[in-house]
């Protein structure tokens, strides 16, 4: 079994309140949600006013399966209209 988590880390210049982020990281992760069938969450430090980190996790008994995945969502953010400012890799195997 194959896991891969995914981290973006994303930017949003417009957003000046809790508010404004959250209507900007809702329809990202709803959208990797019930586009691609997988788990998504916000991570990291919600507080931020123009800054948010995506947690994606990936589960395969293939890894390719799981890179082409990963390669697919990973087009889908950065398409978005917000910046990237990281996104990092983790694999995990497990027997």
């Amino acid at each position: 079994m194959h896991v891969l988590a995914i981290r973006f880390e994303l930017r949003f210049p417009s957003a000046h309140t809790l508010k404004e982020r959250r209507s900007h990281v809702r329809p990202v992760v709803d959208a990797i949600r019930h586009r691609f069938h997988l788990s998504v969450a916000e991570v990291g430090d919600v507080e931020a006013h123009r800054e948010a980190s995506i947690g994606v996790a990936i589960v395969s008994a293939d890894a390719r399966q799981c890179e082409k995945i990963a390669d697919e969502v990973s087009r889908f953010v950065w398409a978005g209209d917000h910046e990237v400012v990281g996104e990092v890799h983790t694999w995990t195997e497990f027997d």
